[in-house]
Formats: structure tokens, sequence, C-alpha cells
């Protein structure tokens, strides 16, 4: 019993200039706030210019020829389920549903019907799908661009 109570008081004193640093210390313990990603707002096709987004976002382009469109309203729904996801990856939505009169981005990219446009943040056309296509396959394909890579190297300090 007397060595039990030894090492408990040895244990004690030793870890005591600890407790007091400790508590002399202004250490922030906050926790970081979280991210917060901006709700899903497709841009009007109309109201789109291809040249503000070169190096800011990457455009995802989704025509079709009436918003009423079953192929269009699927690639919607894709894209806000894994908003999130794409947010993270500085991607812009753009919708154009109004084929006459044609906007400078239909004029630019020239799609028939439905057509969903990746672009990249340089501004090439990265992929071209003439249907839906899953958001997880859009997220890939964006992560195997160049540009893409770079970013994720430099995030993770390499």
């Amino acid at each position: 019993m007397t060595r039990l109570l030894s090492l408990g008081l040895a244990a004690f004193l030793a870890l005591t200039p600890f407790a007091v640093a400790a508590q002399d210390s202004t250490v922030d313990l906050a926790v970081a706030e979280p991210e917060v990603t901006p709700p899903f707002a497709p841009v009007d096709g109309a109201d789109a210019d291809l040249d503000a987004f070169v190096w800011q976002k990457r455009p995802i382009v989704v025509f079709a020829d009436s918003p009423l469109d079953p192929a269009f309203k699927e690639q919607i729904r894709y894209l806000k389920d894994h908003w999130a996801e794409l947010a993270r990856r500085d991607v812009v939505v753009i919708t154009d549903t109004t084929p006459d009169p044609a906007s400078d981005v239909r004029r630019t990219l020239r799609p028939r019907g439905f057509s969903l446009v990746i672009i990249a943040k340089d501004g090439t056309v990265n992929l071209r799908k003439p249907a839906p296509w899953d958001a997880r396959e859009i997220v890939r394909s964006i992560d195997k661009m160049p540009i893409r890579r770079d970013e994720i190297r430099e995030e993770r300090g390499f």
C-alpha cells in the first residue's frame, strides 16, 4: 500500500508542472469552421459569359430544347444531388433551354438537342455528352484534369 501511495505521489508531482503550464498558456482550442457550400443556383445561358469564368470557375453547361426535357431534368437532379462535391471543385452550372433566339453560349458550343458540356478552368471544352451523366462521373472527370491535379497537389502541400 505504501509503495502504491508513493508511486501515485511521484506521478502527481511529476505532472504538476505540466498542469500549471497548461493553465498559463493561451492556446486557442477553437474548432475550425466547416466550409459553407453556396446554394445550387444555375446561371441562365442568356446571362452567362464564358470568358468571365476563365481561370475562376469550371463551367458545366447543360443544354436542352425545353426545360421539360426529361434528360435535362435528370441531369439537373444529378448535379443538385452532388452539389457540395462540385462546388468544392469551383463548378458553375449554366443552363440553356431556349434554342431560339440562340444565346452566346449556345452559338459558341453549338449543341444539338440535349447536351452536357464540361469546360476546364482554362476555357477549353473538356467533355461533351449527348445524354445525362452521373455527377460522380463528372467529379472523376474533373479530378483528372491537369489544372485540378495541380490544385490537389497544392492543397496537400506538395
